[in-house]
């Protein structure tokens, strides 16, 4: 049986302990104990101590049937007789990290493994979905590219991650700059003059949004810049709401960059 990624990991563990409706501390222990999973974080917070507990069962068996076992003590239907609505509300968190792995839980509590175009379905769903919405809020053309089936397959961070790559793509495309990161955003934004500027650079309040806009690009680098092996930051297992929301961002950021003077033209 494959074993769970760090990602997945992360994920399934917020899902069951950091969200609304999710398991409390006597809960955790009781079920642990009953899936044979050690508990040595008692004291952690929920979300850390369930993913320390999942990491440490997984490594030692290189398996996962121990975590699935777990699942499936904490999603019978039974458990929710007195509040079916909190049932639904952690499925729905549950079936989110879940899909990561291709898995699901169905309705009657049952742990189940999503088809290949069931999860093609769902990704062109949300592609949709997505589309729609940035439509509406007037999305720059160049995040409306990465509302694709194929980057939604999982889950939204990916195409976030993409989109946030074009615009590092356009400032060197804009400058010439082979550099990445905030090492870009300084050789692109700083200097004097600067290699782009998003106003007239004239007065205090005008470097001070120069410098700001320059602070607010590097930040949105650093937190999607590829890991080691490539892959997105393993702890955010982005909401459609967090990706709509940074998608915004990315639309904001590239039409600044698209209104911005080279002053050195000037």
């Amino acid at each position: 049986m494959p074993t769970f990624t760090q990602h997945q990991l992360e994920a399934i563990a917020g899902a069951l302990g950091d969200t609304p409706g999710g398991l409390t501390d006597g809960e955790i222990s009781i079920l642990l104990e009953t899936a044979s999973i050690p508990d040595a974080d008692a004291g952690l917070e929920t979300r850390q101590r369930l993913l320390n507990a999942f990491a440490e069962v997984q490594t030692s068996r290189n398996d996962r049937t121990h975590i699935l076992a777990f699942i499936c003590k904490v999603m019978r239907r039974e458990r929710f007789a007195e509040e079916p609505e909190r049932f639904e509300a952690m499925r729905l968190n549950v079936n989110q990290a879940l899909a990561l792995a291709g898995l699901a839980i169905s309705e009657d509590g049952k742990l189940t493994v999503m088809r290949a175009e069931n999860k093609l379905s769902e990704a062109a769903r949300r592609a949709r979905e997505l589309r729609a919405d940035l439509t509406y809020r007037g999305a720059h053309p160049e995040v409306m590219r990465y509302c694709q089936q194929e980057l939604l397959v999982d889950n939204y961070i990916h195409a976030v991650q993409d989109a946030v790559k074009g615009v590092a793509d356009k400032i060197r495309r804009r400058t010439g700059l082979n550099d990445d990161g905030a090492d870009l955003v300084d050789q692109a934004f700083a200097g004097a003059p600067p290699l782009l500027a998003i106003n007239a650079l004239v007065s205090e309040g005008h470097l001070a949004e120069q410098k700001g806009f320059a602070s607010l690009l590097k930040g949105l680098l650093g937190l999607f810049h590829d890991g080691a092996d490539g892959e997105p930051r393993p702890h955010w297992h982005m909401t459609k709401d967090d990706a709509e929301d940074l998608l915004s961002l990315v639309s904001l950021l590239h039409r600044r960059i698209d209104a911005a003077s080279t002053p050195q033209l000037m």
